[in-house]
């Protein structure tokens, strides 16, 4: 075998003896992302599980290995970020090759940040916010993000965009977003979700000991390879831009998740502001990863403690600010209901690579969570958010089945704000909901974001009437399904539509003030 690669490397790390199912990947990421398209990484490794995993993964994830070596057990890799072209022969562009690597390797190692928890005494109380009153139109969170936008949030993950220049792209986005809104006629706010790449991974970037890496990353973890890969050519997403949140070590908030979020957008508007977060079940779901996670903790439920307590902080923190309503969102609890291997849900509505327990366990899991995380917190500041994947337009790739089975779990959480999927056939009846607490409001969808066509007021209307007929105008909210955007990559609606869809909100709720609010 050669002893030299064809080509000199951008940069080169030493992974050791990990293999690609107990931290390799990480650090190849940590190395990949802040490259250019066609240069070249060297990974190398003693461990002999590489030899068929690094070209599996490459194949899968559209990088190209160029050329591998071995030397006694020291095996060295060359792959290329997406296709190679090779340099010209001649002129100062020519190929490197067979030049001498004079250049020191660093030695690299997934290294856990110090996570110092806040002590429960010490976090703030909730401040005052104003309040949000009977039907009010309330959005669900995401919005379209502009494609510069886009261009910006993807150089930003991969480190060639700094956090200054980012967040002025991001702040004229959400401009754009609060303004349409506002225009709308909606009654609460929200930022769009702008600076985030989707509706819960975005905090991986942000919390200590976590990475954020394509969910195409992630075959070597789930149980059936073969099947996943599937699932990502059947569904329409862009798997390669999904990325996803790896644990590494214990977790820790040493900066806000939201927090700015909120602040920004307070300093745009005077309506109530809402602030969406992952719910607790959610991110345990999604970042619990044997050979990955098992670094840290023991088990998930090591994990869970962990999760809920970090969503606790920012929860306090956001109400100190005044945040008029926190939303958890928890789609995943509806893929325990009603998933199968095989459609999707597993992969995209929610991200949960591992497998499920039983539906018992697993609903009883995420109650304890929930509360945990909302124990002694002001319950009409909070809410959930529920609804069964919302990843494409196309309803047939989602789940269906209605909210019975959880009208326990909703009953005893310290949550009096319900924004619910109702408007699709897919989530069944109204009269489902029969059995949650007379002191919780539902903002009931009666817009569906995934109908490309606007609706006639007529259909939404009688929606709303039905719902304010069985839960009283008093309990009633309004919005859509779920959001607009919920990938960065792959929004359900453009912005114009977007605003005409909560300009028809507004619509019926002028139409309902005027036949049943009170003063």
């Amino acid at each position: 075998m050669e002893s030299r690669h064809p080509h000199l490397p951008a940069t080169s790390f030493d992974g050791g003896d990990l293999d690609c199912g107990n931290g390799l990947l990480l650090l190849i990421r940590r190395h990949i992302d802040p490259l250019d398209p066609g240069q070249l990484l060297e990974i190398i490794s003693v461990e002999p599980s590489v030899d068929e995993d690094l070209p599996a993964w490459c194949r899968l994830t559209g990088n190209q290995l160029i050329s591998r070596l071995q030397s006694g057990r020291r095996r060295s890799f060359l792959i290329s970020k997406g296709p190679f072209s090779e340099p010209p022969l001649h002129g100062p562009t020519a190929s490197p090759a067979r030049r001498s690597h004079t250049r020191k390797r660093p030695q690299m190692e997934i290294t856990q940040e110090v996570v110092e928890p806040v002590i429960a005494s010490r976090l703030p109380p909730p401040a005052p916010a104003p309040a949000i009153p009977p039907l009010s139109v309330v959005p669900v969170g995401s919005w379209p993000r502009p494609r510069w936008l886009l261009q910006s949030l993807h150089a930003h993950l991969a480190g060639r965009l700094d956090d200054d220049a980012f967040n002025a792209d991001a702040d004229d986005a959400v401009r754009l977003t609060v303004a349409a809104q506002e225009r709308a006629g909606v009654d609460v706010i929200t930022d769009g979700e702008q600076r985030r790449d989707n509706y819960a991974s975005f905090v991986g970037d942000l919390l200590q000991n976590c990475q954020l890496i394509p969910i195409t990353d992630l075959l070597p973890y789930v149980d059936d390879p073969e099947q996943f890969k599937r699932e990502l050519e059947a569904l329409d997403v862009p798997a390669g831009e999904v990325r996803h949140p790896a644990v590494f070590g214990p977790l820790g908030r040493d900066r806000p998740l939201a927090v700015h979020e909120a602040k920004f957008v307070q300093g745009l508007t005077d309506r109530p502001v809402k602030v969406s977060l992952p719910g607790p079940y959610l991110l345990t779901r999604t970042m619990w990863m044997e050979c990955i996670s098992d670094r840290a903790y023991a088990d998930r439920e090591q994990l869970a403690r962990d999760v809920a307590r970090v969503l606790r902080e920012e929860v306090h923190d956001l109400l100190a600010a005044g945040v008029a309503l926190v939303q958890f969102d928890e789609p995943v609890l509806t893929e325990v209901l009603y998933g199968e291997a095989g459609q999707g849900g597993r992969t995209f509505m929610c991200g949960a690579l591992g497998e499920r327990r039983r539906t018992d366990e697993e609903l009883d899991f995420a109650e304890g969570l929930l509360q945990e995380t909302t124990a002694g917190l002001p319950p009409e500041r909070l809410a959930l958010h529920i609804c069964r994947g919302n990843w494409t337009p196309d309803e047939s790739k989602a789940l269906a089945g209605d909210y019975r089975p959880l009208v326990p779990l909703l009953r005893s959480l310290n949550i009096q704000t319900l924004l619910l999927e109702l408007c699709t056939p897919r989530a069944g009846e109204l009269d489902a909901l029969a059995g949650i607490r007379d002191d919780q409001r539902v903002a009931v969808g009666v817009v569906n974001q995934k109908h490309q066509q606007l609706e006639r007021i007529d259909d939404p209307l009688e929606r709303a009437e039905l719902a304010v007929r069985q839960f009283g105008a008093e309990r009633v909210l309004l919005t859509t399904d779920c959001g607009f955007a919920t990938f960065a990559d792959n929004p359900i609606a453009t912005a114009d539509r977007a605003e005409q869809k909560l300009r028809l909100l507004a619509g019926v709720r002028d139409r309902l003030h005027s036949k049943h609010a009170s003063g």
